[in-house]
């Protein structure tokens, strides 16, 4: 999907995002959650600053709206997961992060474009609260995001 004007930036297909990314991201949120709960996961999406971001987003705000309202804590959790795995996938598209920019060159433009109206401070907070904390909580979380070598196992998924 071509990007022609930026004021279409809230009408983004989010489905830019390559699947194994988000199946690799959504591995390792979920890593994370299990050792240290879902309880906070809506906390972090708020106070990282994305609030705002999720809000622009008619995709992420309808799961926003979904898990707000669910009244089973597995749902909610789940829709949290997705907005967390889209983010962090278009975080690490517009990063560049372990080659993916270079494999998928126009979805890490528009996740680029995507993100650059966040505050400068906040650029990437689910990839520094995931990625680089100090003592790291999931191992190799790093080697779980790198691309597949496998040029069949990608077709773009939200």
């Amino acid at each position: 999907m071509k990007l022609e004007r930026i004021d279409q930036i809230d009408r983004i297909d989010l489905t830019i995002v390559p699947a194994s990314l988000n199946r690799q991201c959504r591995s390792l949120i979920e890593s994370y959650h299990r050792i240290h709960g879902y309880a906070a996961l809506a906390d972090l999406l708020w106070k990282s600053g994305l609030g705002p971001f999720i809000e622009s987003q008619s995709e992420l705000r309808q799961l926003l709206k979904q898990a707000s309202m669910s009244r089973s804590a597995k749902r909610a959790n789940d829709g949290f997961v997705q907005i967390a795995t889209t983010i962090l996938a278009l975080e690490i598209l517009a990063s560049g992060f372990a080659g993916w920019a270079g494999l998928y060159p126009e979805a890490a433009l528009i996740a680029h474009m995507l993100l650059k109206p966040l505050p400068s401070n906040q650029q990437l907070p689910l990839m520094a609260f995931y990625l680089y904390q100090k003592q790291p909580t999931v191992p190799n979380a790093i080697t779980m995001l790198a691309p597949s070598l496998d040029p069949n196992a990608d077709s773009s998924a939200f």
